[in-house]
């Protein structure tokens, strides 16, 4: 069950289960997704406790979906559930990754809008090295993240890569020993305008939408915020 602590703008969401590497069974997956469901901070801190930040799904109770598809699709669209929750949160969720992201570990960091490592971190999608694969989104936004080839390389391969090589090609954003450092800047920011950031960069609309989207939400935050223009000028 991930353990929640809040601290000023920043909601800590911590993966707990060290012992386990941080795998999540279905009922750690509906404790995560109620605990960034119910936050109401601007900035969301997910990370792991102890030297992984997920191994991803629980081995055992994947193990014990043998032969139930329809259970298996259930697991699978659960994972996909708790993603789309962190996908689409009003708060700002930074995955801090210190040490192991596999599989549906690696696909939910995936899913923050932004993923900050440190020199100790490592990625990989290893479920196609066993007959297996991530399915809680990762097919739908690894080639997003990193573009159609390098997500193919990267899935296929079943390899694991470094935090140097994770930041080369994309995966993560930042290196930093103390990710947490990054939500408590973000945090900093006026809400209302990351809120209205994150919804403008996620709008998956045709262009000419968003731009009209786009230009609506700069005009709510130009009249929210007209006294602290002002006092720019003075």
């Amino acid at each position: 069950m991930p353990d929640i602590d809040t601290n000023g703008s920043v909601r800590t969401v911590t993966i707990d289960r060290p012992e386990a590497r941080n795998a999540l069974s279905v009922d750690d997956l509906e404790a995560l997704e109620a605990a960034i469901d119910d936050a109401d901070e601007p900035v969301i801190y997910l990370r792991g406790r102890g030297p992984a930040f997920s191994a991803g799904a629980d081995l055992n109770e994947v193990a014990a979906l043998e032969g139930d598809r329809d259970r298996a699709a259930d697991f699978a669209r659960l994972g996909q559930c708790v993603a789309r929750t962190i996908e689409d949160a009003p708060a700002v969720v930074v995955a801090g990754i210190d040490g192991p992201a596999r599989g549906g570990g690696l696909e939910l960091a995936l899913a923050c809008d932004v993923r900050v490592g440190t020199p100790e971190s490592t990625y990989g999608e290893p479920g196609v090295s066993f007959g297996l694969f991530g399915a809680w989104g990762g097919t739908v936004r690894l080639p997003r993240v990193l573009g159609e080839g390098d997500a193919l390389e990267f899935a296929l391969s079943g390899r694991s890569i470094d935090a140097e090589e994770a930041l080369r090609i994309g995966l993560i954003s930042r290196i930093d020993d103390d990710p947490r450092s990054v939500a408590e800047e973000i945090a900093t920011n006026e809400t209302d305008a990351l809120v209205a950031l994150k919804r403008r960069i996620r709008d998956d609309g045709e262009r000419a939408t968003q731009e009209r989207r786009e230009a609506a939400a700069f005009a709510d935050l130009v009249a929210a915020h007209a006294d602290d223009i002002d006092a720019l000028l003075e």
